[in-house]
């Protein structure tokens, strides 16, 4: 029965021995790690729009030199056009800081902390939710997709 999609997969299923208490405490670690996943999602769109930005602005000082306003256009272009967004940073390197840092540093203890208690099982806690809510047996509410 362990095939069947009305039943959860094993690689959802907390370890044998593992109480309740364990799984919710490695599932929140887990969800502050989709908190930290979000946020470099929003860093990285800070990266882009602020790539957009730059481009948007060279356009708009580009065509203020065709209305007549070179002196401008360059006060403006000398100042802004290659400026960090932090001290020494451009987006990009506020990306990778990020990244090398807290980002693979998180990533890493969520991992260590799934790996010790759980044998590296994700979403144990969530497939728990799931078996909780879902109504077995109705179409919608597989435990899992088939195969």
């Amino acid at each position: 029965m362990a095939d069947h999609p009305d039943t959860p997969s094993p690689d959802h299923l907390p370890p044998e021995g593992v109480d309740d208490a364990t799984v919710e405490a490695v599932g929140g670690v887990t969800a502050a790690l989709e908190v930290v996943e979000q946020a470099r999602g929003m860093l990285y769109a800070f990266h882009r729009l602020t790539g957009r930005a730059d481009n948007e602005l060279a356009e708009a000082l580009d065509k203020l030199e065709e209305a007549g306003h070179k002196e401008l256009a360059d006060e403006v272009r000398a100042d802004l056009v290659g400026l960090n967004v932090l001290q020494g940073r451009w987006t990009f390197q506020v990306v990778e800081d990020y990244d090398d840092g807290y980002w693979t540093r998180f990533r890493g203890w969520e991992k260590t902390v799934r790996d010790r208690l759980l044998g590296g099982r994700r979403h144990v806690y969530e497939a728990g939710l799931k078996e909780q809510n879902r109504t077995p047996g109705r179409a919608g509410h597989e435990a899992r997709p088939p195969g």
